[in-house]
């Protein structure tokens, strides 16, 4: 019973902001430019402002990331989001006329972007500055009140999110909501107008259950197993250490790293060899390693110790530059970069998204081999492609389905502000960034304004009681459509096309 009130107490409380919210929404929408430029100004200086204590926080934490690192990968990030933004959202709020159909000029149509009212953003651990942020400034840039759920696994972070929002904004404009997986659970039912989820897919499953009962719709933002796939023809050099110095950014704690490579067979040792070099160069004696991040906990640390092992005991070769020394890696959280060379699908690292520094490397026969494995597995966030050949390149992309893609590097297609960054299927659903993020948080309307001439012609002849100049007019509109005898249609190499039978 205890939890049973501790949960309506949570309910109330939430419900209470969510109420003030909706009420200032109805008062002040829509919200011009000049007001939605003043929050993005406000939300940039202020992560300025904090970036310190950001960095600390993260910091802290994690137990240990390096400073440069949470500038390259948050910092840097939200606040050029935002920066693009500014400079392109009064483009974007513009109205835009689109022809009317033939039949209905001279009438016109437009669209209209609205925004929503009231969304709810879920911010995320491993990325607590930027993925909790950056869809922030999408929401507020689409002219929404926010309310702002940072992760409980980082609460350092949290708090200085939460006092860099209170610096700027009212609580009836963008309020943030602090707490655990319980106060989290509760935020889901509120009746939002939309939901932006970073997370696990089997919370982001939680997350849309919840909201259906509202009718609320989600972008979720899961992970997956992202492949990374090398050509023979490709430098292997260059290739390990891409996929290497991006795998082991945060640890791999990253819904975009690579989370396995496929590689050719004849290939696959001096690929190793480049992967053994590239870690030996960047992130060397992991334990006192300054640039070098720690698990976010002891039981993320512990599953990584367990991937291994059970890697091992199935026949993968453990290739680790430097040995997990006794308790010490344990006690800070300090997990050594790991390749698994020879995995399989019977391994756990096969099996589930790693999200953590453990590399897998799979060797293939042909590409046609590799793709074939890539598209026997639930679509990713994201593939990665190393290859110059421009028609091997289109093939890869055109077998292959997943949220996004770089060519010859990894992860950087996340911050294309121009480039839509979401899943597709169990990586997620929905996507945001630059105007794909206002698009997001915003309703595009469409309206349709009729002619006087249109109009008066649409009341004689298209309006009950019908006659024979409608009868006409149909035939008119549907043209020379006549009955004909219907030819099935088969799929190339399908067995009825190739005269194959069972």
């Amino acid at each position: 019973m205890e939890g049973k009130g501790n949960r309506q107490t949570v309910l109330r409380s939430l419900t209470e902001v969510f109420d003030r919210q909706k009420n200032a929404f109805g008062r002040c929408a829509p919200l011009g430019l000049e007001k939605r430029l003043e929050a993005l100004d406000g939300l940039l200086q202020s992560v300025v402002n904090h970036q310190e204590e950001l960095i600390e926080a993260v910091s802290s934490d994690f137990g240990n990331r390096a400073a440069a690192e949470t500038r390259i990968l948050e910092i840097v990030p939200v606040v050029d989001e935002i920066r693009f933004v500014k400079r392109h959202l009064r483009r974007w709020m513009r109205t835009r006329s689109v022809a009317a159909n033939w039949q209905f000029r001279p009438g016109r149509a437009k669209m209209v972007y609205q925004p929503l009212g009231v969304v709810g953003v879920i911010g995320a651990w491993n990325y607590p500055v930027l993925l909790t942020l950056s869809p922030l400034a999408n929401a507020l840039a689409a002219g929404n009140h926010v309310i702002v759920k940072p992760s409980e696994v980082a609460p350092l972070t949290a708090e200085v999110i939460r006092r860099i929002i209170r610096e700027v904004f009212s609580e009836e404009y963008v309020a943030v909501i602090a707490g655990d997986k319980e106060v989290a659970a509760v935020f889901c039912t509120l009746p939002f107008d939309h939901v932006l989820f970073t997370g696990s897919a089997e919370v982001g499953k939680l997350v849309m259950k919840a909201a259906a009962e509202n009718l609320t719709p989600v972008t979720l933002e899961l992970g997956g197993k992202s492949p990374a796939l090398v050509h023979g023809s490709f430098a292997m050099e260059t290739a390990a250490d891409r996929i290497c110095s991006t795998k082991f950014w945060n640890a791999g704690q990253t819904c975009v790293a690579p989370d396995y490579v496929l590689v050719p067979e004849k290939k696959q040792d001096e690929f190793v060899s480049s992967c053994e070099a590239s870690i030996a160069k960047r992130y060397s004696r992991f334990l006192s390693n300054a640039d070098y991040t720690h698990m976010i906990s002891e039981g993320a640390w512990e599953r990584m110790r367990e991937l291994v092992e059970d890697a091992k005991s199935k026949g993968a070769r453990v290739v680790q530059a430097d040995a997990i020394e006794d308790g010490a890696a344990a006690r800070n959280r300090s997990f050594p970069p790991t390749l698994i060379v020879g995995a399989n699908d019977s391994m756990q690292v096969m099996q589930r998204e790693i999200f953590g520094p453990i590399l897998p490397i799979v060797a293939y026969g042909s590409l046609d081999d590799a793709v074939k494995f890539i598209n026997a597995r639930p679509r990713p966030l994201a593939l990665y492609y190393f290859d110059r050949d421009k028609r091997r390149i289109n093939e890869v992309l055109g077998r292959t389905t997943s949220g996004g893609v770089a060519i010859n590097d990894c992860i950087f297609q996340f911050v294309q502000h121009r480039l839509p960054f979401g899943g597709v299927g169990p990586s997620g659903m929905g996507s945001y960034h630059g105007f794909a993020g206002f698009e997001t948080f915003s309703k595009k309307k469409g309206v349709f304004l009729q002619s006087g001439v249109t109009g008066a012609v649409f009341d004689r002849v298209l309006k009950p009681p019908y006659t024979s100049t409608t009868d006409r007019v149909i035939g008119f509109l549907l043209g020379r459509s006549r009955v004909r005898p219907i030819q099935r249609i088969e799929l190339p190499g399908s067995a009825e096309e190739t005269g194959v039978r069972n």
